[in-house]
C-alpha cells in the first residue's frame, strides 16, 4: 500500500520558474527541507519495512527481491565511497519495488576484529604517555622544527645513498603534514574530528565504539535516503548475544560438515599483535597472501683474495657457530634453474646479518627483515621443529655491510662451476626476499645484463673491489630450451629488445615476464637428472630433492608489504590454527559450478566473473580465528575468537529473522527489547537448525513458542536466496568469494538457496582525483549530503560510473543537480497548479 501524500513544505511552495526561485544556498536548502519532510513521512508510514506477502487466492508467495550490502566497519563515520556503492543497492531495491516486487534492503554494522581494539589500545597509550587531553611533542614549535629538520636530514641521506649507488631516489617527506595534519597519526586527533573532545577518553574502552558509531551510522543512512528496513539492523561481536549465537551455530555446522580443521599453517602474521593478521586487521596490504620461496644455501668458502674487508667473515668461519657452515641464502621462485648459477649478487650498501639457525646448527647471511620472518617459520612442520628455538626471536652473530660480502667465494648447489663469487647489483630491494640474489644469466634477464655490465666495464667492477677472475671466467650456462628462444632465453630477449643496462627497467620487466612464462609453460630441461622433462614437471621434483639433501629450505613472506593496524610490518608465520578448508576439491567445484552457470549466478560483468574464477583457483586454507580482538568465541575452543572475514559470510540469512529477535533501535541486542521476548540462551543450535536447515524438527522443550520458530523459518524461506549483493570490487578476492563458499557449505543440499548475483563497482574518485585528506577532497557521507542535498549527491553518484573502473564523483555535477532538481520541482508544481485551475 502506498504511503499517503504529504503536504508540500513551505520551501517547496515558494518554488517558481518565473524569476523568484531561491538564490545561493536557498535551492539546496529547499531540497534538503523537502527531503527531511519526505524522510519523516517514510518513517511514520514505515515505508521500507518489508514483510512476507502471499497471493490471497492461491497462497503463493508474492515475487520478492532482497538486496544486501557489506556491512561497514564501525570505527568512524560513513564516507563517500560507502555512499557511491550504496546507491547501487538503493536504486535497485527501489526499482524492483516500483516493478511491483516485495523489495527488502536490510543493513547492519561490523565491529569484529582488530581495528577497534587496536585504536582503543593506541588511544590508551597516548593518554598514558602524554596526558588527558594529550600534549603531543610535535605541538611544541621547537620540537616540531627539530622533527622537520630530522626528516629533511633523513631524506637527504637517502638521496645521497641512492646517488652513490646510481639508483633513483624516491621523494622523502620533509614536512610534518599527513593524514592528521601533523605527519604523525594520533588516535586522539582522528577522534577529535568525529566526536566532542571531552568524550574521547571513553573510547579507550573498545566496547564504547560499538555503542557510539553504529547509531550515528543509522542516522546518516536515513539522511541519505537509503530505504532500509531498520528493524533488521544489528552489530556483530559477543556484545550482541543474538548475533553471537547465530555465528556459533554457523561454525558448529561448518565443523559438522568437515569444513573447519586444525593444524599448522603459514599465514600473514603480526609479531607485535601475536596473531594472524587478516585483511580487515591491516592498514596496508589488503588481499596480500603468503608467497613461497626456496632458500638456496650458498656455502661461504675461505676468502681467497686477501681483501681486508673479509676480516669479519674469516673470523665467523672459524668460530664455533660457523664451523658447521656459513651460507648466503638467496630466496628464489625458480629452484630448477640452479644448474645455471654463475655468481651471487649483493647490494653494496645493503645491511646484512649472520644469523644462527638452531634447527641446522648453521649460520645464514640475510637481511634482518627476512631473518625476523624466518624465526617464525617451521623447519620441519610435521615434527613441530622451527628454524629457531624461540618463536619470533633469532640470534644475530655479526653484521655486515654489503661491501664486506662482495668478492667472497661460494659453493653453489647444483651449479656447473665449482666456485662462484659475490658480485655487486645496485637494483636489489632489501624489502623483498633476503637481500641476497643468486644469478642465472641464461634465464634471468636482470642477471644477464648485470653480469655483462661487470664484464664490459672493468672500472665499474674495480670500484667495488671485484677482480677480473671473479667475473670473466663465468659464461652463460644453458639449462632450459624454449622453442623459438633457444637454450638461453634471457640472452635472446635482451638482444631482441636491445637491453644494455640494468637501468632499463621497463624493458627488463617485459623480458623477465616473457622468459619466465615461456620457460615454465614451454621450457624443457637440458641438464641434470631431469633433462628432457618439461620445466613445469621438473620444478617440484628438483625443489624436493634439494630440500631433502639439505641444500635448500622453504621460506615464506607476504607477496607484498603488509602492515597491521598496530603499525607492525607483518611476516609469514607457521602457527597452529583453526582454518576453513577453502580450495578443498569438492567444495570448490560446487561453488565454481554455481558461479559459472549464468542460470544460477549473475556477476553482471565478464571481468568480475573472471575474477571469481581466479579467486576460486588460488584461495585455499584460511585461518578463521584469532587469539584476541572483538568477535565471537569459537564455540568448542574458547581461547580463539572468530575473525572478521569469517563471521561475515552468511549474515544475510540473519537479516531474515533479526526483527523477531532484536527489532528497531536495538542494534546491540538488548534482550529486554526483543519483540518476541526471545532470550539468547534459548537460541540453541537445534533452534537455528529448525529455522535454517531443511528437514530439521522443532526443538523439543524450547522456551521459544513453536509458532514463533515456524514464522522465522517461513520468513527465511520467503526471502532466500539473496537476489543481489552490491559491493566494491576489492571484496571479490575475499569476502564475496568466502560468502559463496559458506552458503555452499551450510546449505550444501539446497543450492537453490545460494546467492543469485553479485554486482561490483570500482572505487570513487572526487573531481578525477583519488580521495585524500591531504588534498582536502576526502568527503564524508553526511558532509556531502549537507553540502549538496541527498538527491543531488545520489544524482552525482549515479552519474559517476557503473563499471569496475574507478568512478568519478564530480562536485560540479552535484551542484548542477541542485539546479536541475529545483527547476524540475518548480515545473511540477506549476503543472499541478495549472491542472487544478483547469478543473
Amino acid at each position: 500500500m502506498a504511503p499517503a501524500a504529504a503536504a508540500p513544505t513551505p520551501q517547496m511552495s515558494n518554488l517558481s520558474l518565473q524569476g523568484n526561485a531561491p538564490k545561493g544556498f536557498a535551492k539546496r536548502d529547499a531540497l534538503c527541507a523537502a527531503e527531511l519532510s519526505v524522510q519523516a513521512m517514510w518513517e511514520r508510514e514505515k515505508a521500507f519495512e518489508s514483510n512476507p506477502s502471499y497471493d490471497s487466492q492461491t497462497g503463493a508467495k508474492d515475487e520478492k527481491f532482497i538486496v544486501t550490502f557489506p556491512y561497514p566497519y564501525s570505527n568512524g563515520h560513513l564516507h563517500l565511497g560507502h555512499a557511491f556503492s550504496l546507491t547501487k543497492a538503493v536504486f535497485r531495491a527501489q526499482f524492483e519495488r516500483n516493478r511491483g516486487k516485495n523489495s527488502l534492503f536490510p543493513f547492519a554494522f561490523h565491529c569484529t576484529g582488530m581495528p577497534i581494539q587496536a585504536a582503543a589500545n593506541k588511544l590508551t597509550s597516548e593518554m598514558k604517555l602524554y596526558g588527558t587531553p594529550p600534549k603531543f611533542p610535535e605541538e611544541d614549535p621547537k620540537i616540531r622544527a627539530q622533527m622537520e629538520a630530522d626528516l629533511a636530514a633523513a631524506a637527504k641521506a637517502k638521496a645521497d645513498k641512492a646517488a652513490a649507488t646510481g639508483a633513483k631516489a624516491k621523494g622523502g617527506k620533509t614536512k610534518l603534514v599527513q593524514k592528521s595534519g601533523t605527519g604523525i597519526v594520533r588516535q586522539w586527533n582522528i577522534l577529535k574530528r568525529m566526536v566532542p573532545e571531552d568524550e574521547i577518553p571513553q573510547f579507550s574502552d573498545p566496547t564504547h565504539w560499538l555503542k557510539y558509531f553504529p547509531p550515528i551510522g543509522v542516522e546518516h543512512m536515513k539522511r541519505f535516503g537509503s530505504g532500509v528496513d531498520w528493524r533488521r539492523a544489528f552489530i556483530t561481536t559477543s556484545m550482541n548475544g543474538y548475533y553471537d549465537a547465530f555465528i556459533r551455530w554457523q561454525f558448529n555446522v561448518l565443523r559438522e560438515k568437515g569444513k573447519v580443521l586444525f593444524g599448522k599453517r603459514n599465514n600473514v602474521y603480526s609479531i607485535v599483535d601475536g596473531q594472524v593478521c587478516a585483511d580487515h586487521d591491516r592498514s596496508e596490504g589488503e588481499g596480500v597472501g603468503p608467497q613461497e620461496y626456496v632458500l638456496i644455501k650458498l656455502r661461504v668458502l675461505d676468502p681467497d683474495h686477501g681483501q681486508a674487508r673479509h676480516a669479519k667473515m674469516e673470523k665467523l668461519l672459524t668460530s664455533d657457530e660457523g664451523k658447521k657452515g656459513v651460507y648466503l641464502v638467496p630466496a628464489t621462485l625458480r629452484p630448477e634453474t640452479m644448474y645455471g648459477q654463475t655468481n651471487c649478487f649483493i647490494l653494496p650498501t645493503g645491511e646484512y646479518g649472520a644469523y644462527y639457525i638452531d634447527a641446522t646448527d648453521e649460520v645464514f647471511i640475510m637481511s634482518a627483515r627476512s631473518a625476523r620472518g624466518l624465526s617464525c617459520q617451521a623447519y620441519d612442520a610435521a615434527n613441530d621443529v622451527y628454524f629457531t628455538k624461540e618463536f619470533g626471536k633469532i640470534t644475530c652473530l655479526e653484521t655486515f655491510t654489503g661491501d664486506e660480502l662482495l668478492g667472497l667465494p661460494l659453493k653453489a648447489p647444483n651449479a656447473t662451476y665449482e666456485k662462484v663469487y659475490t658480485l655487486p647489483l645496485l637494483t636489489i630491494s632489501m624489502g623483498k626476499g633476503t637481500g641476497v640474489v643468486t644469478s642465472v644469466p641464461s634465464d634471468a634477464p636482470d642477471d644477464y645484463v648485470a653480469l655483462k655490465a661487470l664484464k664490459d666495464k672493468p672500472d665499474f667492477a674495480a670500484k667495488y673491489g671485484i677482480t677480473p677472475d671473479m667475473v670473466d671466467p663465468f659464461e652463460v650456462v644453458p639449462i632450459i630450451t624454449i622453442e623459438g628462444y633457444g637454450d638461453a632465453s634471457a640472452v635472446f630477449m635482451c638482444e631482441k629488445l636491445g637491453i644494455t643496462s640494468p637501468n632499463e627497467k621497463a624493458k627488463l620487466t617485459q623480458a623477465k615476464d616473457e622468459t619466465y612464462l615461456k620457460g615454465f609453460t614451454l621450457g624443457v630441461m637440458n641438464v641434470g637428472p631431469y633433462s628432457g622433462k618439461k620445466v613445469s614437471e621438473a620444478k617440484p621434483l628438483i625443489k624436493d630433492e634439494m630440500i631433502a639433501a639439505g641444500q635448500a629450505h622453504l621460506y615464506f613472506e607476504p607477496e607484498s608489504k603488509v602492515v597491521s593496524r598496530t603499525n607492525d610490518e607483518c611476516v609469514v608465520a607457521s602457527t597452529d590454527q583453526w582454518y576453513l578448508a577453502y580450495g578443498e576439491e569438492s567444495w570448490c567445484s560446487a561453488v565454481k559450478k554455481h558461479v559459472l552457470d549464468s542460470e544460477t549466478f549473475n556477476a553482471y560483468d565478464a571481468t568480475s566473473l573472471e575474477k571469481y574464477g581466479a579467486t576460486l583457483d588460488w584461495l585455499k586454507e584460511w585461518a578463521c580465528t584469532r587469539q584476541f580482538g572483538l568477535g565471537t568465541f569459537l564455540p568448542w575452543d574458547k581461547q580463539w575468537v572468530i575473525e572478521s572475514l569469517s563471521d561475515s559470510t552468511i549474515y544475510m540469512a540473519y537479516y531474515t529473522i533479526a526483527h523477531y529477535l532484536q527489532g528497531e533501535n536495538n542494534l546491540n541486542g538488548d534482550e529486554s527489547k526483543s519483540p518476541e521476548n526471545i532470550k539468547v540462551v534459548d537460541l540453541t543450535d537445534d533452534a537455528f537448525n529448525y529455522i535454517y536447515r531443511k528437514g530439521c524438527s522443532l526443538p523439543r522443550g524450547s522456551p521459544i513458542p513453536s509458532e514463533t520458530l515456524t514464522k522465522m523459518r517461513d520468513e527465511f524461506r520467503y526471502w532466500y536466496p539473496m537476489d543481489l549483493r552490491v559491493s566494491a570490487k576489492d571484496l571479490i578476492p575475499n569476502h564475496l568469494t568466502m560468502a559463496l563458499y559458506n552458503h555452499a557449505a551450510v546449505w550444501d543440499d539446497e543450492p537453490d538457496l545460494w546467492p543469485r548475483g553479485y554486482y561490483t563497482n570500482g572505487h570513487i574518485m572526487v573531481d578525477a582525483e583519488k580521495m585524500s585528506k591531504s588534498k582536502g577532497n576526502f568527503l564524508m557521507m553526511l558532509e556531502t549530503v549537507n553540502n549538496y542535498s541527498a538527491d543531488a549527491t545520489r544524482f552525482a553518484c549515479a552519474d559517476a560510473g557503473d563499471t569496475l573502473d574507478d568512478a568519478n564523483f564530480s562536485r560540479d555535477t552535484a551542484n548542477a543537480a541542485i539546479v536541475s532538481l529545483s527547476n524540475e520541482a518548480a515545473w511540477i508544481k506549476e503543472i499541478l497548479l495549472e491542472t487544478d485551475k483547469s478543473t
